[in-house]
């Protein structure tokens, strides 16, 4: 603690050094985990300069049974987990896939290198969608990206924590794609609420009253006016945005049954991949960017499309 920190109270100090949100903090506390020279301390509390507050996170485990699912690290720390998610994996189980999925193939990697912690999906990627997914390793992690997630939703009020969220974020998402027809325009954006139709159906569509999605795309080469591959960014996090969006506007990911068509002669499942995802750390807040190269069926499918 500095000299400048002694008018503050430990919740303004947690909150200002490490954006906590109050419920966040009530728990650490609860459970022992706020400290001043390792003793426990009042949330209220003013300290004087020279102590040590710490924040200690409780070791959680997840109960996922570990399979030797492959698991490709893009990087690694005591906070997060970056892998280049293969294609045919559900990320978690659910009643139609309740294993054999990249949970427990996390669960695997992280009793293999003799870590416990509760495995926190920080982003989501569809069965057949590859790329960068990212796991966080503790509740202080997955809150800082989730304070994230809602500035990129556009939020910019007090929440229910009373914790106040701007409207900027660190945060970027990109894809690529290669979809249906030619795109003319250079670059565009669909801006447009996304929801279910029916809730006992898993497909999305464009629909008043739904969800604020927005999809930024830009054109990065086109095949013969048949089909275009794109760089995407999108500024919320939707359950099948992207898809939804191109299709909506005619123009479908290649491959995409559930919202264009099967195109088994090109690529067996819906040409998409999760390039790049840049944040700050949410320890260090320095920047990172992590990136999955383009898995070998999609690199095939453009060289088929550009040797017609």
């Amino acid at each position: 603690m500095t000299k400048e920190d002694e008018v503050f109270k430990v919740r303004e100090i947690l909150k200002r050094r490490l954006a906590l949100s109050s419920r966040l903090m009530r728990k650490l506390k609860d459970r022992g985990g706020v400290t001043v020279n390792g003793a426990g301390v009042k949330l209220n509390s003013k300290l004087k300069a020279g102590g040590l507050l710490a924040v200690r996170f409780p070791e959680e485990i997840s109960g996922f049974e570990p399979e030797p699912i492959p698991i490709s690290v893009i990087y690694e720390d005591d906070d997060l987990l970056i892998i280049d998610k293969q294609a045919g994996f559900v990320v978690h189980p659910t009643k139609g896939h309740p294993a054999h999925t990249v949970a427990n193939g996390v669960m695997h990697h992280m009793l293999e290198r003799g870590e416990a912690y509760r495995i926190r999906f920080i982003n989501r990627l569809d069965m057949d969608t590859t790329g960068v997914l990212l796991v966080g390793k503790n509740s202080y992690s997955q809150h800082s990206f989730a304070r994230q997630a809602a500035r990129n939703a556009g939020k910019d009020s007090v929440n229910a924590e009373g914790d106040v969220e701007g409207n900027e974020s660190a945060v970027e998402k990109k894809y690529l794609a290669v979809v249906n027809g030619a795109i003319t325009e250079e670059e565009g954006a669909v801006n447009l609420p996304i929801g279910k139709e029916d809730e006992d159906r898993v497909k999305r569509a464009v629909l008043a009253g739904g969800h604020p999605a927005t999809t930024r795309y830009r054109v990065l080469e086109r095949f013969s006016g048949a089909y275009t591959l794109l760089e995407l960014v999108i500024e919320t996090g939707r359950t099948h945005q992207i898809r939804v969006h191109m299709a909506h506007i005619g123009h479908s990911v290649v491959g995409d049954a559930l919202y264009g068509r099967s195109s088994p002669k090109l690529i067996e499942r819906q040409a998409l991949h999760a390039a790049s995802l840049s944040f700050p750390h949410p320890r260090t807040g320095k920047t990172m960017k992590a990136e999955a190269p383009l898995p070998e069926d999609i690199e095939r499918l453009l060289q088929r499309l550009r040797s017609h």
